[in-house]
């Protein structure tokens, strides 16, 4: 580690979020760490928050009953801070994401049929087919950028085919979600628009001809029995599944390969035992998290957290990404060390409490489908160029690089 890397522990609040930071971050997170589990910090939207980043106080905060999901009495304020980004108007509300009790319960239960191990089960085929249409798409040339080729496509496909978004719009959806999570700025507002207002018209069709999909499924809700879930609900809730229901696999994907790709003999374990795969899936998710800091959260009344007083109406954000690394380990274990055969590996980057990811079920299986199907089929996958360094997402609450360009020994035709 050297000097540049490092954050300086006297500013107050302490630059986060920022490009340079997010290039780094696991290095800047540790040095968080060594001072306390929880710094006053300055996002990159400006606006100041408490970031939690110690394993322990991350979970105690992620089910705190003072912290509430729901912006809305906190809007004025949000606003004058330069974060109404998300608000009304870009239809990213009305989403069980932002809501709490009782409101979130019943809009999870609506859509929580979808998302059950079992239900994710029945849709292994498919991901399984879908993972090979991309690995053939590629497998003769000898190199990609994976990115573009296999861990974008795949989940932005199996989310769309369960929604029932058409396959010649899945690369619009992919670029509006892309840019949504990864730039806390005008394009970011911009991109939610033209999203918002593709999926307000494909629920009018989908109304006008429901077909066998989750969307038809939650419009007969709305229209038969309008009381459960209401016009914006409808729309915030098709939002969030779009926009949470594949670009997190996405990363959690890339970060995978990044993570093998820098970890050679740990590929091979996972080749010649394919069994860890499942179990590796849990060490990636815990060695780099895909959602590095969540959504703020907003205190409903001063209270004390992790020896900080936080007072109504702040916000607190939790590094999931620096939790990870904080996380128990096996006795004389190394949090940093990469361990796919690792026998638990206990993690957050779900959340934790009410708003456990839904999603995980079926994030969890299609990453195990992938990487077993990359591992299998592109045996020497290997960086294009040997000096590779990562570029990282530069921005935003997620964490994945922007691209993995891998060469491999071309298929034979």
């Amino acid at each position: 580690m050297t000097t540049r890397h490092l954050i300086d522990p006297a500013q107050d609040p302490v630059p986060v979020g920022t490009p340079e930071f997010k290039a780094h971050a696991h290095e800047r997170y540790a040095q968080l760490r060594s001072l306390a589990p929880i710094h006053r910090v300055r996002l990159a939207d400006s606006s100041v928050s408490w970031l939690v980043v110690g394993y322990d106080l991350a979970r105690e905060a992620l089910a705190h009953p003072k912290l509430s999901k729901n912006p809305e009495p906190y809007a004025e304020a949000l606003r004058a801070a330069g974060r109404e980004i998300l608000l009304a108007g870009t239809g990213f509300g009305g989403n069980m994401l932002m809501a709490d009790p009782p409101e979130h319960t019943r809009l999870r239960r609506l859509v929580a049929g979808a998302f059950t191990s079992g239900a994710a089960e029945r849709l292994a085929p498919r991901i399984e087919e879908l993972a090979h249409e991309l690995i053939d798409a590629i497998a003769d040339r000898g190199e990609a950028d994976l990115v573009a080729s296999y861990t974008g496509p795949l989940p932005m496909a199996v989310i769309c085919e369960l929604l029932g978004v058409p396959a010649q719009r899945q690369a619009d959806l992919q670029a509006w979600t892309r840019t949504a999570v990864g730039n806390p700025s005008a394009p970011q507002r911009s991109s939610l628009l033209a999203l918002n207002a593709y999926l307000r018209d494909l629920l009018e069709v989908k109304r006008q001809s429901p077909a066998n999909d989750l969307l038809s499924r939650l419009i007969a809700v709305r229209d038969q029995d309008g009381g459960r879930l209401s016009e914006a609900e409808l729309l915030g809730t098709t939002v969030i599944l779009v926009v949470a229901g594949h670009e997190t696999t996405v990363n959690l994907l890339g970060n995978a390969v990044v993570a093998l790709l820098r970890h050679p003999d740990q590929a091979c374990a996972l080749r010649a035992r394919p069994e860890l795969i499942p179990g590796a899936v849990e060490e990636f998710l815990r060695f780099d998290a895909s959602v590095e800091t969540t959504p703020a959260r907003f205190a409903t009344e001063s209270f004390t957290l992790g020896g900080q007083t936080i007072k109504a109406g702040d916000t607190v954000v939790v590094a999931l990404g620096s939790a990870g690394r904080d996380a128990p380990v096996e006795p004389g274990g190394d949090p940093d060390r990469l361990d796919v055969g690792r026998a638990s590996s206990r993690h957050l980057s779900f959340g934790h409490g009410i708003h456990h990811c839904i999603g995980a079920p079926l994030a969890r299986l299609e990453a195990a489908i992938a990487l077993q199907a990359l591992l299998t089929r592109l045996p020497d996958l290997r960086w294009a160029d040997p000096a590779h360094e990562v570029e990282w997402l530069p921005a935003g609450i997620t964490r994945g690089p922007v691209r993995l360009p891998v060469r491999f020994t071309p298929a034979e035709r």
